[in-house]
């Protein structure tokens, strides 16, 4: 199971928002912030990457190399041995990381007996909303005012095709 911290920032300021749909007032200041947040959570969602860099935590199995589920993976942190019951113990031999030229992290942890074991990570692309490639800023703005112009509207024809545009060249896939 995959846990990723909310993003300690809004993907793109709300007056950038709101310079892009041309609104002056603050009246919606509290939709738009909404709005960005999913527009950022869809972006992340298709291009199958975190944007945001934060902090990330996952169960894995002891045993063989296992691929963490969010990429790029920028450091891998301490493995915690999770039991059945009592307190969860903090790994200090028998664990192997690594990053790939992809981006993915990649843990194993040999621990006699065997078990569960949660790792923390920290992933991401960039450190901030100024250090995400202008075709996803972009999308995620497009996305932003459809989403703002379209929230009422019974026969919603989607997201324009620009949006995913946009961003398709920053998709990844993974089979499983």
């Amino acid at each position: 199971m995959l846990t990723v911290d909310a993003a300690a920032a809004l993907p793109a300021s709300v007056a950038e928002a709101k310079a892009f749909l041309r609104i002056d007032h603050v009246h919606e200041d509290a939709l738009i912030a909404g709005l960005l947040r999913s527009a950022l959570a869809l972006c992340e969602a298709f291009t199958g990457q975190v944007l945001l860099a934060r902090g990330c935590r996952e169960m894995a199995a002891a045993g063989d190399w296992v691929r963490l589920a969010a990429t790029p993976v920028r450091s891998v942190g301490d493995a915690m041995l999770v039991p059945v019951t009592g307190a969860e113990t903090l790994l200090t031999e028998g664990v192997e990381r690594d990053i790939d030229a992809n981006g993915d992290g990649w843990v194993r942890v040999i621990v006699p007996g065997g078990g569960r074991v949660r790792v923390s990570y920290v992933a991401g692309i960039a450190d901030d909303w100024n250090g995400v490639a202008e075709p996803l800023r972009q999308g995620m703005l497009r996305l932003v005012a459809h989403l703002h112009a379209h929230r009422d509207a019974a026969g919603d024809p989607g997201p324009p095709a620009a949006v995913a545009a946009l961003w398709r060249p920053w998709r990844r896939m993974r089979l499983r």
